[in-house]
C-alpha cells in the first residue's frame, strides 16, 4: 500500500512536503528500530515488558507504527459497543537506559509517514460540534495520496501530519491513552507535536516507557471534533535524554519557539501553570530578571488553547466530557 511521507527539515524536505513511500519499505527506511502496531496497547504504564530498549544520544532512529483499527470499525458497524480493538492504541513501550526520575526526555520528531487513506468521524457525546452533529454516527474514509488529503470531494489540503499521544509511564498505574493529558503527556493533541520538533517529557520510572500512537494526516489547532483526520502511520523519532531536568508538564522545542504545555483544572488554573513556566524558563534557566521575564511575557509570550482532551480524568470515562483544558504558552526564541 503506498503513502505518504513527511519528512524534516534538512532531511530531504520541509515539513509540508509530501512524497510517495511504500508501506513496506517505511519498516526499513531510514530507521534503526522500527515498532510494528502489534505492539499497540491502551495505556502508558510501566508494568509492561519493553518492546525495545534503547541508548539515548546515539541518534539512532526508533519507527513507532500507529493503527486506525478503531476507525475502520467504526466505519463498518457505526457503534462504539462493536469496537473489538482499543481507541488510541500506543506502540511500545521503549526502555531508555540510564532515564531515571526526575530526568527528562527529548524526543525529536524526523518524518511521519502515513498510509493511502484517513479517516473523519463524529462520536455521539464528544467534541465541541456534538449538538449539531446529532446521535447518529459519522464516519468517512478520506483518500490520501500526492494531490493531499481529500477531506471533501472540493476540499484537498496538503498534509500537516502530527502525533496525538506521546508519553511517558507514570510512577504507578498506567494512564489513559484518551483523556485527559497527563504531566508524562498522553494524549495532548497538539499540532506542534509534529517534524521538526522536539517534545521534553518528565520521566517518572527508571527506564521512562516511552509510547507513541493516534497519528493525524491533518488536524485544526482545538481538534473542535475530538477527532481529526485520524490516520496509520509510522512515526520516525530519536530520543536524548536530559538528566535532572524536573519538569512539571511537557514542553515543545521548534524551530522558532519554545512551547510550555499548562495543565490544570479550570482552564484558568492550566493557563496560569503554564505562564509559570515559561517565567521559570526565562529566570531560572537563562538567568534573567523577573520584571524582564514579566514584561517580554508580557509582550510577546502568546497563548491559546491547545488539545481538547483536558487535565483532569472525567467520571465516568464516556462521554467524552474534558475537565480543565490543555493550553500552549510560547516563547519565541529570538528574545532568547
Amino acid at each position: 500500500m503506498s503513502g505518504v511521507e513527511a519528512t524534516a527539515p534538512g532531511s530531504g524536505g520541509g515539513a509540508g512536503e509530501a512524497t510517495r513511500a511504500s508501506s513496506e519499505g517505511a519498516r526499513v527506511d531510514g530507521m534503526d528500530h522500527f515498532l510494528g502496531k502489534e505492539h499497540g496497547r491502551p495505556g502508558f504504564t510501566a508494568d509492561v515488558e519493553p518492546a525495545l530498549r534503547i541508548t539515548p544520544g546515539t541518534g539512532e532512529r526508533i519507527g513507532f507504527e500507529t493503527s486506525d483499527a478503531v476507525y475502520a470499525e467504526l466505519h463498518e458497524h457505526r457503534d462504539l459497543s462493536q469496537l473489538s480493538v482499543p481507541i488510541n492504541p500506543v506502540t511500545g513501550p521503549v526502555f531508555v537506559e540510564g532515564a531515571q526520575p526526575g530526568d527528562a526526555l527529548a524526543v525529536t520528531v524526523h518524518e511521519i509517514r502515513l498510509v493511502a487513506h484517513g479517516w473523519s468521524v463524529a462520536l455521539p457525546g464528544s467534541g465541541a460540534l456534538q449538538h449539531v452533529m446529532g446521535d447518529e454516527m459519522f464516519t468517512r474514509r478520506v483518500p490520501i495520496d500526492d494531490e493531499g488529503v481529500h477531506v471533501t470531494d472540493r476540499h484537498v489540503f496538503a498534509p500537516r501530519p502530527m502525533i496525538g499521544c506521546m508519553g511517558t509511564a507514570p510512577a504507578t498505574g498506567e494512564n489513559s491513552t484518551i483523556m485527559p493529558a497527563y504531566a508524562q503527556g498522553g494524549n495532548m493533541d497538539v499540532t506542534e507535536n509534529r517534524v521538526g520538533s522536539t517534545v521534553y517529557l518528565p520521566v517518572m520510572v527508571e527506564g521512562a516507557y516511552l509510547s507513541i500512537g493516534d497519528v493525524h494526516a491533518i488536524m485544526a489547532e482545538g481538534e473542535s471534533s475530538f477527532v481529526a483526520i485520524e490516520a496509520e502511520g509510522t512515526a520516525v523519532v530519536s530520543i536524548d535524554l536530559v538528566k535532572g531536568m524536573g519538569l512539571r508538564a511537557p514542553r515543545i522545542e521548534t524551530a522558532d519557539d519554545w512551547i510550555f504545555v499548562g495543565l490544570g483544572d479550570p482552564v484558568q488554573e492550566s493557563i496560569r501553570r503554564g505562564y509559570e513556566d515559561a517565567f521559570s524558563f526565562l529566570v531560572d534557566d537563562h538567568g534573567w530578571t523577573r520584571g524582564d521575564a514579566y514584561a517580554v511575557l508580557s509582550a510577546v509570550g502568546h497563548s491559546r488553547l491547545g488539545g481538547p482532551t483536558g487535565s483532569g480524568a472525567p467520571d465516568p470515562l464516556h462521554p467524552f466530557d474534558a475537565v480543565g483544558a490543555v493550553t500552549l504558552h510560547r516563547v519565541p526564541k529570538s528574545v532568547l
